[in-house]
C-alpha cells in the first residue's frame, strides 16, 4: 500500500514513542513530543505539532506547552515536579465551593431517614449521588463522585452483623456453667460432645458457594436455576464434635431434621466411635443450641434421649446455649466451618459426594471426621403423650433447669 511522506514520518515517530513512553513521566513526554515537533518543523516547515499528535495521541495544547517550555529560560521545576505550581485542572472541591459539604450531607447516616432528602428511597450509588448534586447546581460525573468519596475516606461497605438482639441476663453465667461442665467431664475422661444440625444442602449440579482452582477460562458448568431436584432432594448433615479428642462424626440424613434423627445420630456415634474411645464412660455431656431438633422445649427430644440412656446405661447431661448464641457452639467454628471450606466451589452432585467430602475434611490441628449416610425416613409431627413424658427420668439443675438437666437410665431408679 502506498504511503505519503507524512504518514511515513508518523509511523516512525509512533514506533519510537511506543518504545520510550513507558520510561517517561508526564513532563518528559511533553518535552519529548515538543522536541520532535520542532525537529519536524525545521525539516518540513510546519505541521510538526499535528504530526506528533497523530503519532502519539498527545494533545496539541500539551505539545505547544512543551515547545513554550523549551523556548523559555525560566527557572527549572522544583524537586521532582512534572508541572509548575498551579498547573493542571483545578480540583472540583476548589472550582465548586461547597461540593464536599453537600456530598457529605447526602451520604450522612441520617439521610435515609430524612423524608425531605432526595436520596430517601434510593441507594447511594455514584450515579444517584451525581444526579442529586447536579440538581443542586454542581457539575460532576459519577466517576468523579467516586474519586471524591475516596478523598473523604468513604468506602463501599456491607452491613456488619454485630447486634445480637435481646441479651439474656444470665447469658454470661450460662457460658461459665457450660465451660465448667466441659472441664469437669474432660477431667473425668468422659465424652464432651458439641452437637448441631448443619443447614440442608440441595443435591445436584447447582452453583456452589466459593471458588476453586481450575484451568483459566474453563469454569465448571452448573444449572442456571436453583430449583430443587425432586429425584435427588436434599440432605441434612447432623454433626457430633468430640471436644476432648478433636474428632467429628456426621450423620447425613435424607429426610426431616427431627429429634428422633438427632438422637439416632448420637446412637450411631456411640456404636461406631464412642464406646471404643470411652469404654468406661458412665455419663456424657451434650452442649447444644436451644432450638431446632435438639430444642430444650421439644418433648420428643427428652423421650428419645431417655431411650438412648436406657440402651447404653449412661447418664446424659445436657447444657443448652442461651437464646441467640448458637454461633458460639463449638461445632460451628471447629467442624462445620471446615466442612464448608472443604466443599467450596464444588457442586454436591450426589449423596456419596457429600459423604466423601465430609470424610476427607482434615485440618493441620488434627481434626478428623467420619461420615455416614442415613437413609431412614423420620416423620415430622410425632406426638408425645403426657404419660410418655412423665416416664422420663430427668433431673434439672438448680441453675436454669430449663437449660441444664440430666436424663438418667430408668433402670437406675
Amino acid at each position: 500500500m502506498y504511503m505519503t511522506v507524512q504518514e511515513k514520518h508518523i509511523q516512525a515517530i509512533r514506533q519510537e514513542f511506543c518504545e520510550i513512553a513507558p520510561l517517561l513521566d508526564e513532563r518528559r513526554v511533553r518535552i519529548w513530543c515538543a522536541s520532535r515537533a520542532r525537529a519536524y518543523n525545521r525539516e518540513h516547515g510546519r505541521k510538526g505539532a499535528t504530526v506528533v499528535h497523530r503519532a502519539t495521541g498527545v494533545s496539541r495544547n500539551c505539545i505547544y506547552a512543551g515547545i513554550h517550555e523549551l523556548l523559555t529560560t525560566g527557572p527549572p521545576l522544583p524537586g521532582t515536579r512534572v508541572r509548575r505550581p498551579g498547573g493542571g485542572r483545578k480540583l472540583l472541591s476548589e472550582s465548586q465551593p461547597g461540593l464536599c459539604e453537600t456530598l457529605e450531607q447526602f451520604i450522612a447516616p441520617l439521610t435515609r431517614g430524612d423524608p425531605e432528602s432526595t436520596l430517601r428511597w434510593v441507594s447511594k450509588s455514584t450515579y444517584h449521588l451525581s444526579d442529586a448534586l447536579e440538581a443542586q447546581g454542581y457539575t460532576i460525573s459519577p466517576r468523579s463522585v467516586g474519586a471524591l468519596l475516596d478523598e473523604l475516606d468513604y468506602s463501599l461497605q456491607a452491613p456488619s452483623k454485630t447486634r445480637e438482639g435481646g441479651e439474656h441476663p444470665d447469658r454470661d453465667a450460662q457460658f461459665r456453667y457450660i465451660d465448667h461442665m466441659i472441664h469437669w467431664f474432660q477431667w473425668c475422661g468422659w465424652p464432651t460432645l458439641s452437637i448441631d444440625a448443619k443447614k440442608k444442602e440441595k443435591i445436584g449440579d447447582f452453583r456452589p458457594v466459593g471458588k476453586e482452582y481450575r484451568p483459566q477460562g474453563q469454569p465448571l458448568p452448573v444449572r442456571v436455576y436453583d430449583f430443587i431436584d425432586r429425584r435427588l432432594g436434599k440432605v441434612t448433615p447432623y454433626g457430633i464434635y468430640d471436644m476432648g479428642r478433636n474428632h467429628g462424626f456426621v450423620n447425613v440424613g435424607v429426610s426431616a431434621d427431627t429429634a428422633e434423627f438427632a438422637v439416632n445420630s448420637l446412637r450411631k456415634w456411640w456404636y461406631l466411635l464412642g464406646r471404643q474411645n470411652y469404654p468406661i464412660a458412665s455419663a456424657w455431656l451434650l452442649t447444644a443450641d436451644g432450638g431446632g431438633s435438639n430444642s430444650s422445649r421439644t418433648r420428643l427430644w427428652n423421650t428419645e434421649l431417655q431411650q438412648l440412656a436406657n440402651e447404653i446405661m449412661c447418664a446424659l447431661y445436657v447444657c443448652h446455649y442461651p437464646p441467640g448464641t448458637s454461633k458460639w457452639n463449638r461445632i460451628e467454628h471447629r467442624m462445620f466451618s471446615e466442612i464448608s471450606d472443604n466443599w467450596r466451589g464444588e457442586p454436591l452432585t450426589s449423596r456419596e459426594v457429600v459423604v466423601n467430602r465430609i470424610t476427607n475434611t482434615k485440618t493441620s490441628t488434627g481434626l478428623t471426621i467420619v461420615a455416614q449416610l442415613d437413609e431412614q425416613i423420620y416423620k415430622k409431627g410425632r406426638k408425645v403423650s403426657d404419660e410418655e413424658l412423665a416416664a422420663v427420668n430427668i433431673e434439672r439443675a438448680i441453675f436454669h433447669g430449663d437449660w441444664n438437666y440430666v436424663i438418667k437410665p430408668n433402670q437406675l431408679l
